[in-house]
């Protein structure tokens, strides 16, 4: 997949005509992938090319200063998901407030098809774009027959009951429902951060842990508890337990930390990035009466972890 980070007038001319759709894609989960096999399927009927449109900071962050979002996906790792989705090229469109006061027309006149040589847009029936958001699919039909761009509405994506968007797979994670997330997600969800010192506590109780720094503050944390996790420590692989939360039975504040513990793991983890993937909440934040109780849980946990 080729990704175009600079639509400037001179690179974009040699684009080729395409069948594109927009979307922020947080978490390119199982409803993007649907959407993105239709708009290849539609480019393979009408001899274009793919293209689809994102954004590599959330639009209401340009809109709202104090927004903070809660992302499944940093825009690296959105990239790397959407190069393995099957389209010719991925459009990081920088959001603007120039961009951001286009009507819906204007923005289908001079940035999808002056600019990006998009012929044919594929898009939700709820889909809304342009300065006000007050015109939907019908009206992007209207326009799009007069600019030459074919507007097609996309099939929805349902897993069993459950209607697959970012925003749920958000409130499965806050939830501590991993499993259920990775169903929507179509791949466990994963934090990268660093190793950080600590309080070495974990080794007074016989698990010790490594402090992880999530390289992005933007980036969902889960719910507080205890996960069944798998860890990418460079090119190895480790089954492990991982807590969040404030830790109450040893410190009980406010801070809220991520501690994993690698199960068969002899070495060093300080300063070492990791790649933590979810498997499964085993149990949520407990505050035992004492060190010893904790660390009998403790031990409960990791065979359950193992199991796994």
């Amino acid at each position: 997949m080729r990704l175009i980070t600079d639509i400037s007038e001179g690179l974009t001319a040699s684009l080729p005509a395409s069948v594109a759709t927009i979307g922020f894609f947080d978490g390119v989960h199982r409803g993007h992938h649907f959407l993105i096999s239709q708009v290849c399927r539609a480019a393979g009927e009408r001899s274009l090319a793919s293209m689809l449109i994102t954004f590599p900071v959330h639009p209401r962050m340009v809109m709202q200063a104090d927004y903070q979002p809660r992302l499944l996906s940093t825009f690296d790792e959105k990239c790397a998901l959407l190069a393995k989705a099957g389209a010719d090229a991925c459009v990081a469109l920088p959001f603007t407030a120039e961009l951001a006061a286009l009507s819906a027309r204007e923005f289908m006149q001079q940035v999808l098809h002056d600019r990006l040589k998009v012929r044919t847009l594929v898009i939700g029936y709820d889909h809304r774009f342009g300065r006000d958001r007050s015109e939907g699919f019908d009206d992007y039909v209207r326009y799009g027959a007069d600019l030459g761009i074919e507007v097609l509405r996309a099939e929805a994506f349902q897993l069993g009951d459950i209607h697959v968007s970012s925003s749920v797979v958000r409130a499965f994670l806050e939830a501590g429902e991993v499993d259920v997330a990775a169903r929507c997600l179509g791949y466990d969800y994963f934090l990268c951060g660093s190793v950080t010192s600590g309080q070495q506590i974990g080794r007074t109780l016989g698990f010790p842990t490594a402090n992880l720094q999530v390289d992005d503050s933007l980036k969902l944390v889960p719910a507080d508890g205890v996960y069944a996790v798998r860890v990418h420590v460079g090119a190895h692989v480790y089954k492990g337990m991982l807590n969040i939360g404030c830790r109450p039975t040893i410190d009980d504040d406010s801070r809220r930390t991520i501690e994993v513990h690698l199960f068969h793991f002899a070495g060093d983890l300080y300063g070492q990035s990791l790649r933590v993937e979810f498997l499964r909440r085993i149990r949520g934040e407990q505050k035992f009466h004492s060190r010893e109780a904790l660390a009998r849980q403790l031990q409960q946990d990791a065979r359950a972890c193992e199991e796994m």
